[in-house]
């Protein structure tokens, strides 16, 4: 279990159908930890480099589930996490078979007068949430 003396001032709260199927695609191939869990509850905190997410597992209305919940779960959001490189990652995932959204790609973002570059790709978790792993790779001057 990972030390839980740090707590990210937002961490999206994610319902999820299965947590053991969520569990193998968010630890074993996206490479997060547990920073806690309740097993009774079916809920898991997770990290990984500073990303924080919990999980928990749908088991009735108990007053969070605001709608129906249809796949795929999450339309609207992708969620990007910051990593200090997406390769790990993307290898996991497809020695797993598992799809990718999209495939890596370098990216470059303006802000104001510079770019910021990044290295990312897309991958749905077993819900639908939409994943984002951002490599930073640099900054360079907007193109004229």
């Amino acid at each position: 279990m990972k030390d839980n003396a740090y707590r990210a001032r937002m961490v999206a709260e994610l319902m999820v159908t299965d947590l053991a199927q969520s569990r193998k695609f968010w630890i074993d191939l996206c490479g997060f930890e547990v920073v806690y869990q309740r097993e009774a509850e079916g809920f898991l905190f997770l990290d990984r480099e500073g990303a924080q997410f919990m999980l928990e597992e749908i088991r009735g209305d108990d007053g969070w589930i605001t709608g129906a919940l249809d796949a795929p779960l999450g339309r609207g959001i992708n969620f990007e996490v910051k990593v200090t490189s997406i390769d790990a990652p993307c290898q996991r995932l497809r020695a797993a078979g598992w799809p990718l959204y999209r495939q890596p790609e370098e990216r470059w973002y303006r802000n104001g007068a510079i770019e910021i570059g990044v290295k990312q790709f897309l991958v749905q978790d077993p819900d639908g949430y939409l994943l984002r792993f951002s490599e930073w790779i640099g900054d360079r001057p907007c193109a004229a």
